[in-house]
């Protein structure tokens, strides 16, 4: 029997998991992903300790699974798209590696939107403040020191895949979703560099390779940090949209494939591009086409940030009834229907999907208004923010899919899974796995040691619909109602939100002086 490990690094845990060769999940481990927030808005994470922190996973995995290190045939890695993580000039960890929910960019990001149409017929992205190539003009903005001593720039699953193999070199899916690749030519382009006024850093990207390609072994320090096996092949890896994407067996544009974590992730493979003025994104896709993704970061996220703002006293009872508060919210989801919250949640406690200078919030609370009812708010806001994508994307599709195989932290709520399948008026597909980063790097495995030929027929042993949630038309009636006054509320506020978000900037200047 072969096994492969993935390790899957995201915005909120980050996890160890073994699957076999048939796709079975064998075991899993995570620890909370150690976000350090130094000021508002900066989202960053302490590298020098994370072989460490990974090694700490792998082992438990291990042991969890029963398994020894050399019965682990390959090993991939998966990571948040976005961010930035950089080496110095002799190749050792240069600052912090800088998450995809950063927003010290901002400000950049949306001067560079405003000429899109420069860049847009290469790279075919829109801008956002935590790609690559914004935080790098930050920092040389911002951080000159830091920024001049810069020798190597990787996205994160790379960056980890480097610990694991002293190997530098970077996926070419990832590189294409942070705004570094040609779509045309597949390679890096210096113009995009040069657009970004950055032109130095096109020589300090290090060489491109597959998702399936062998891209080093682990190494005998590696090893000790990690309890593997010196020497065992470590393969590309993906982007974790990809991973997800490949896990549920979304390869072409039958369905969607929709992840519902720290970012709300809206994405269907084709041969086609999106237009610019569809507002989307592409990148390349492991299987040589393209991806279409619509995405911000307004998924579950902002429910456990509302989790710790709202429900501590909550929290702490249901500690103390050796429960989590995840349980008592699930029972108010069983509890109420679509018509039970009056209020309105918009999830942009980490940017938006609409104005870039958009907040978080409620509206409609009346003194009436319950911790229930700004609880199911939240859900239901979350919900609408990934409406709002699909909806983008079935513009540029032109059909509905057969159905939406969803992944993410919010799967583990059943009730949560049935709300996004009326919110959407669509159906709604879970697969066996639970972990999909975790077997859509085993499938990079599968297919890159030869033991499927293909993505097509490693989806087909490996990735299994078990669970369809059908649309209640019932709640469908209600949700399309609620739906268009959260868009119309959002309409009204767009291009509304600057006098709040620079009183915001004044006030917190104030503060730091």
């Amino acid at each position: 029997m072969q096994y492969f490990l993935t390790i899957d690094n995201g915005g909120t845990n980050t996890k160890a998991v073994i699957c076999d060769a048939q796709g079975k999940q064998i075991a899993v481990t995570s620890f909370s992903t150690k976000r350090i927030e130094l000021q508002p808005g900066f989202q960053e994470i302490r590298l020098t300790t994370l072989l460490t922190d990974i090694g700490t996973v792998i082992q438990a995995a291990l042991k969890k699974a029963q398994l020894a290190a050399a019965q682990i045939s390959a090993i991939s890695v998966v990571g948040h798209g976005k961010g930035l993580y950089t080496l110095d000039q002799q190749g050792q960890i240069l600052m912090n590696g800088i998450l995809s929910t950063d927003e010290r960019a901002q400000a950049l990001a949306t001067q560079f939107q405003q000429q899109i149409e420069q860049i847009y017929p290469l790279s075919h992205q829109q801008i956002m403040a935590s790609q690559a190539p914004v935080l790098l003009r930050w920092l040389k903005e911002y951080r000159r020191p830091l920024y001049d001593q810069i020798g190597v720039v990787l996205s994160n699953k790379d960056f980890i895949r480097y610990l694991l193999t002293g190997e530098i070199k970077q996926e070419l899916g990832d590189a294409s979703g942070n705004n570094l690749i040609n779509l045309q030519t597949h390679t890096y382009d210096a113009a995009l560099c040069n657009f970004f006024g950055i032109p130095e850093i096109y020589h300090k990207l290090p060489p491109l390779i597959q998702a399936t390609d062998l891209s080093g072994q682990i190494t005998a320090q590696a090893a000790a940090a990690t309890g593997l096996q010196a020497g065992t092949p470590v393969y590309g890896g993906m982007f974790d949209i990809d991973a997800c994407a490949i896990a549920t067996g979304v390869l072409d544009e039958q369905h969607l494939s929709m992840i519902a974590g720290t970012w709300n992730m809206n994405i269907f493979p084709s041969d086609n591009l999106a237009p610019q003025e569809a507002g989307l994104m592409n990148s390349i896709f492991p299987t040589g086409c393209n991806l279409i993704e619509a995405s911000s970061p307004t998924s579950a996220g902002n429910l456990s940030l509302m989790i710790k703002m709202l429900l501590k006293q909550e929290v702490q009872q249901a500690q103390n009834q050796q429960k989590s508060i995840y349980d008592d919210l699930e029972e108010l989801l069983a509890q109420t229907d679509a018509a039970y919250a009056k209020v309105f949640f918009f999830p942009f406690l980490y940017g938006s999907n609409v104005d870039p200078q958009a907040e978080g919030g409620f509206l409609g609370i009346r003194s009436s208004t319950t911790k229930g009812e700004l609880m199911r708010a939240v859900y239901e806001g979350i919900g609408f923010a990934h409406r709002y994508h699909v909806e983008q994307l079935l513009q540029v599709l032109g059909q509905k899919p057969v159905s939406i195989r969803m992944s993410g932290g919010a799967c583990n709520s059943s009730h949560w899974v049935q709300m996004f399948a009326d919110i959407l008026n669509a159906p709604i597909e879970l697969t066996a796995v639970q972990e999909l980063g975790g077997l859509g790097g085993a499938i990079a495995c599968a297919v890159g040691s030869g033991v499927y030929p293909d993505f097509d027929t490693a989806v087909q042993k490996m990735s299994h619909v078990v669970k369809t949630y059908q649309p209640d038309p019932a709640q469908v009636s209600i949700y399309k109602q609620k739906y268009q006054v959260y868009y119309s509320l959002l309409q009204a506020l767009d291009g509304k939100w600057s006098p709040l978000h620079n009183l915001q900037e004044e006030l917190n200047s104030e503060d730091d002086s």
